[in-house]
């Protein structure tokens, strides 16, 4: 399965990017794909996702749950 998604954001780097602006030389290309990468994980939502972006689903997963308090728990 993880195959499938490489493919896909592989396939969307060069639609989107690679094959739009026939990069000239190996830094702009570079720098191209670093431009891409950003607007892919920081702006662009992802419908997968729920349509939060790929940064913002990362830091909700990497935020600490508190454990639950005690009249939680008798509850």
């Amino acid at each position: 399965m993880d195959n499938v998604f490489i493919e896909r954001l592989w396939r969307s780097v060069k639609h989107e990017d690679i094959y739009l602006r026939e990069y000239a030389s190996l830094p702009a290309l570079e720098a191209g794909l670093d431009a891409w990468f950003e607007c892919y994980n920081a702006w662009r939502p992802h419908e997968a996702l729920g349509n939060p972006t790929p940064s913002d689903a990362h830091a909700a997963a990497e935020t600490p749950t508190a454990p639950p308090s005690k009249e939680e728990l008798a509850a």
